[in-house]
This record gives C-alpha cells, structure tokens and sequence, in this order.
C-alpha cells in the first residue's frame, strides 16, 4: 500500500477506473480535474474518466494552460477509451451551454451536476467503474434545479438505495465521521441518539480496520462545551445520548473512548492518541480539519455500495474561470479512492 506522501499511488496493481464527476460547472470543479489529471502519479495509478461536459473540459483546460486533449467518450463505450498520457476522457453528456459565465448561480449547472451523480452512481452500481470521486456542486445551484438534497452524500444515499452513510473527513493526522452533518445544529441535537451514534462508530471502525490498524481507537466527542462536565453544562445530552453508545461498543470489545471535551480530542488525535474522532454535528468535525488544510483534506461516504471520494472545498465562484483553484485536494481524493478500490484506505499521516 503506497503512503499519503509518497510520490506514486499504489505498486503492484492494475490501475482502477475511477469516475470523476465534474460537479458544478460554473464553480472550481472543472479546474481542478484538468489540472489533477495532468498529474503523472495520477496518469500512471487510475484510469480516470470524467463525467461531465467536454467543452466545459476544455475551456477550463486552456484557463489553467493545460495540455491535456479532452475526448469525449459515449458511456456505452468505456471499454473504448483509452487511457494514456496527455488525455482527459469525458463521458460528455452535453448539458452546458456555450458560454455559460464563471462563477455565477445556475439552475442549468444545479442540473447538470446531479446528472453527473446519477450517472456515476448507476455506472458505478452496475460495476462499471470501480469508485467515484467527486468535484464540488453548489447546493443551491441544485436545489434551483429542483433537486432537494443537502449535497452530495444524501444525493448518493437516495441513489443507491441506502438508508443511512456517514461523512468522514481526512487530513495529515486525522480522521473525523460525522454522526449529523446538513442540517442545523439544533436538529442536529435532536436526531442524535444512541442507536445513530453506535452505528457511526461501527462504520468508522470498518474503514479503519480496511486501512489495516490493529487497535481502531476511537475518541468520541462530547455535545456541550467540556463533553458536559458531569451535568454542569447542557441537559444531560452526553449521558443520554452518547455515553450509552459508547458502552455498547466497548462490551463488544472496541477501543472506544467518551464522550470527550472536543477542544482537548482533537489535539490528542493529532498527536496520535486516537486513529479516528467521532464528531456529533457538521461544523464540530469540519473546523478541524479545514485548519489542518483544505488542500490536503478528503470527503469519504461510509455506508455507501460504492466507493466515493470528493474533495473538500466548494465551488469557490469567488475564483472560478481564473485558473487559481488549487487542485491537491482532488489529487488526494483520486488517491483514496485508488486505495480503496485497490481494498484498502491510504493512512493518515503515514
């Protein structure tokens, strides 16, 4: 298994054909694909096959100044692509119009973005393709399209077929699933419950056993400031909510601690205490790992059928059409999902 820092992605294995979808079209997305693809490590550890808009492609190709030539290729015929140094493979499916403006609000790009998705979950459901990694959508750019989901990891969710996946973030050093993520932070406090909080656990602990660690430690955050200090702060929510839980995996015998004081738990899994964080609400897991580095951060859905990597940032249309996006974050996010479409998550930090 190659390493995060290492200059290839994995040794000894056939290369996985991995679907990129291009994501909003008017945001980032197509930037940092053109530029990631160009990557060699890229080129020679996955075969990569956007779905997308090829035009699109292209004109974010010359914005970055790439070299890449973009062939479009019809999805009935992946096994005609070739994939070779010096090309982009797009499955096209031709939903942008010419001149659509950089960095502007799009119901057309909403769509188009969804599409991208749903092709990929329906190649990728059919073992077609071996992963899916994402570039970012705008979620109201999607839901000006019609499309009413929270973003990304709900949208594969409904796809698929599957009830309940988590999130779980990566960065040098540290893991982080999510037990809420899309939704506000008093209903994130609402919906958490034991059941929901052990499951969580239990999804986290599989990656990390296919990332090959023994022990699988696990540190679970608290809901209130000081994981409740004993009922001084909050309603109860720890013992109520989380500490039963917690219970329930260590009498299985899992190296499961909490609930934990946040501001301490995130410290100590960086400095190697614990191998994964178990956040309760969105922004309790994302800050973290965004101060550690966006460009080196990754996005995995747990529970999926398929795998799915994304990067983690958005559309930034702040610099969109500009060619300033930086795209590490997509070249990590292709090496997860090598890894994992290889059997095996890449470790952080190793």
């Amino acid at each position: 298994m190659a390493s995060a820092g290492g200059a290839g992605i994995v040794a000894g294995m056939s290369r996985p054909l991995i679907a990129v979808t291009m994501g909003d079209a008017a945001g980032i997305g197509p930037e940092v694909i053109m530029k990631a693809l160009a990557h060699r490590e890229i080129q020679e550890g996955a075969r990569a096959l956007v779905i997308g808009d090829a035009a699109r492609l292209e004109a974010a190709g010359r914005i970055v100044g790439s070299a890449l030539a973009v062939r479009a290729v019809p999805a009935a015929e992946i096994a005609a692509a070739r994939f070779e140094p010096g090309v982009a493979n797009c499955i096209d499916l031709g939903l942008i119009p010419a001149g659509l403006p950089w960095g502007r609000l799009s119901a057309t790009a909403g769509e188009a973005a969804f599409r991208y998705i749903e092709t990929a979950a329906e190649l990728a459901m059919a073992h077609r393709v071996d992963a899916i990694c994402t570039a970012p959508l705008n979620k109201e750019a999607l839901h000006e399209a019609g499309r009413n989901y929270p973003g990304h990891t709900e949208m594969l969710a409904a796809l698929t077929g599957v009830p309940e996946v988590s999130m779980m973030l990566t960065a040098p050093n540290l893991r982080v699933i999510h037990v809420t993520t899309h939704i506000g932070l008093i209903d994130a406090i609402a919906k958490i419950e034991p059941g929901l909080v052990e499951r969580t656990i239990a999804r986290g602990r599989t990656v990390l056993e296919s990332a090959g660690l023994a022990r699988q430690r696990i540190g679970v955050c608290g809901i209130n400031p000081h994981a409740g200090e004993n009922g001084l702060f909050g309603r109860g929510e720890e013992e109520e909510k989380i500490a039963p839980a917690i219970a329930a995996c260590r009498a299985k015998g899992w190296d499961v601690d909490g609930p934990l004081p946040a501001d301490t738990l995130f410290f100590r899994a960086g400095r190697g205490d614990f191998d994964m964080v178990v956040a309760m609400y969105h922004d309790q897991g994302h800050g973290p790992v965004k101060v550690l580095g966006i460009e080196a951060g990754v996005n995995i859905t747990v529970g999926l059928p398929v795998i799915r990597t994304s990067v983690d940032h958005g559309t930034a249309f702040d610099i969109a059409g500009t060619g300033r996006a930086d795209e590490r974050s997509m070249i990590e996010a292709l090496r997860q999902a090598v890894v994992l479409a290889g059997g095996g998550l890449i470790p952080a930090g190793q």
